[in-house]
Order: C-alpha cells, then sequence, then structure tokens
C-alpha cells in the first residue's frame, strides 16, 4: 500500500508540474494584462503584480482610430459563425454520400478528399489570392468564409466514420416509408451524428479564431480586421508599444475559446472516440 501510495503521489507531482510548464505562459499574460507596462519585462518571471492596472483592459478595448475591440470582436463572431456553419453542414452532406451512397468513381474521390488533407495549405495561397484577385473579393469576408462552404478534408472523414457506425437498416427501413436520400439524411443520420457535429463545430471555431494568414492577406481595411489580425496593431516600431493593452486584449479573445471547450468537451472525446468505431 505504501509503495503503491508513493507512486500514485509521484504521478500527480509530475503531472502537476508539467501542466504548470504548460499553463505558465498563459498565466503570465493575464498577469502581465493587470501589470503597468513598465513592469511587464522587468519583472517578467513574476506572476504577481506590484498594483492591479485595469486601465490596460480600458485602453486596449479603445482600439485604433475610430475602431474600437467591439468592431474587432463582432469582424471575429461574423467570420467564425459562417464559416462554421458553412464547414460543417457542407462535410456533413458530402460524407452522407461517400458513406451512404453509391455512384460511379466514390473510391477515387474519397480519396482524392484525402489527399488534400496531406496537402500543405501554402501551397494553395497564391492560386486562391489570383482567383479571389479575379473574383473582386478583396478588402471582404467573402474569400475568407466563402471556401468553407465547400466541405472541410478532416471533417467528412470524421463524419463518415461516424456515420458508418449507423446500420444501414435504418436507411432501408426509411426507404420503405417512402423517404428520400435527403429525408434520411435530415430525419435519421442528422441527429445520430450529433457529437461528431459538434466536435467538428468546435474545431472551425478554433482554427477560424485563432487563424492570423488569411485575414492578413484578403482583408485590407482595420474595419474589417477580427481580433487576431487587430492585436498585431499594438507593435509599433515606431513610437512606445501598448504592451499592457495587448496582453489585455489577448486575455479577452481567449475568453470565447475557453468557454467553448469547457461547455463541449464532453462531446469532442464523445466525437473522436466513437468515430473510430465502425458497426
Amino acid at each position: 500500500m505504501r509503495t503503491r501510495n508513493r507512486k500514485a503521489i509521484l504521478y500527480h507531482v509530475v503531472i502537476s508540474l508539467l501542466a504548470l510548464v504548460m499553463i505558465y505562459p498563459i498565466l503570465w499574460m493575464a498577469a502581465s494584462s493587470l501589470k503597468p507596462s513598465s513592469e511587464i519585462f522587468s519583472t517578467a518571471y513574476s506572476l504577481i503584480p506590484s498594483r492591479l492596472e485595469f486601465g490596460n483592459y480600458a485602453s486596449g478595448w479603445k482600439g485604433f482610430g475610430s475602431n474600437s475591440f467591439t468592431v474587432f470582436f463582432k469582424n471575429s463572431f461574423i467570420i467564425v459563425i459562417f464559416a462554421t456553419i458553412g464547414a460543417v453542414f457542407s462535410s456533413a452532406l458530402v460524407a452522407y454520400g461517400l458513406a451512404r451512397i453509391p455512384f460511379w468513381g466514390k473510391s477515387f474521390w474519397f480519396s482524392c478528399v484525402m489527399m488534400t488533407m496531406m496537402l500543405p495549405h501554402d501551397v494553395t495561397i497564391i492560386p486562391q489570392y489570383v482567383m479571389f484577385s479575379k473574383l473582386g473579393w478583396l478588402s471582404s469576408f467573402k474569400p475568407v468564409i466563402a471556401p468553407h462552404f465547400f466541405g472541410t478534408p478532416f471533417f467528412i472523414f470524421l463524419i463518415m466514420q461516424f456515420i458508418r457506425t449507423i446500420p444501414p437498416e435504418m436507411d432501408e427501413a426509411a426507404k420503405m416509408d417512402g423517404c428520400s436520400k435527403y429525408s434520411i439524411f435530415f430525419r435519421i443520420i442528422v441527429p445520430l451524428i450529433v457529437p461528431a457535429l459538434v466536435t467538428s463545430t468546435i474545431f472551425s471555431f478554433y482554427w477560424r479564431w485563432d487563424d492570423f494568414i488569411t485575414p492578413l492577406l484578403y482583408l485590407n481595411k482595420p474595419q474589417l480586421y477580427p481580433v487576431s489580425l487587430a492585436l498585431k496593431l499594438f507593435l509599433d516600431a515606431d513610437s512606445l508599444s501598448n504592451w499592457g493593452g495587448m496582453f489585455a486584449m489577448s486575455t479577452l479573445s481567449l475568453l470565447p475559446v475557453v468557454i467553448v471547450f469547457f461547455c463541449f468537451q464532453k462531446y469532442i472525446v464523445e466525437g473522436i472516440s466513437t468515430s473510430g468505431l465502425k458497426g
């Protein structure tokens, strides 16, 4: 019993130390958001401010010019919500077609979808930019949102694996009752793949919220910037950077991600674990 208790104590100590190492940068950022700008780097290793500087949040929220962080957060939510809806809905439709509907060349198209998962994002940046430039979509939300309405390979694969756990006999029974393919999808399949859809929604939310390169390429007006791009404006090479305001807004930018994770974490585990099974 003593040996078992010692192992348990050692295990928890090691895990706690590793967790502290991983979470320390976030704790340091949150603590720095409450420090005076002059203390942020002079007391870099300390997590306790000499005095609480809540003015960093007020000065940071003012933003730049006529654009406060109300505008930047609104832009982020517009991009994230519409891109996530498009990615999850289109991926679910494609996954249903590849998993349930027989058609010529299905294996070939599924292979093409899987191959795009191995394609680096950098390879498609220039062709996409040229295409959207010719469409006249630059300096708008269209090139940031529209591509996600054509499916995301990872979500397609995830939802496909989940659909395969559903017995095909349920589709046959629905056909005998007069349901079309779309009725089967919306009435039978969608209610049963909610964990996979929620998991895809959470991942899409994370990826779009943290995306920096895509808005940097296409959104050339400050009034269109999301939070990820607006934070860069705090760094001014010609004058004194507002470090306190930047860390304050960086801390606030983490709140939606943290809230979404703690509210829906059980769906992440369920969606990923179940997608590896086939009934």
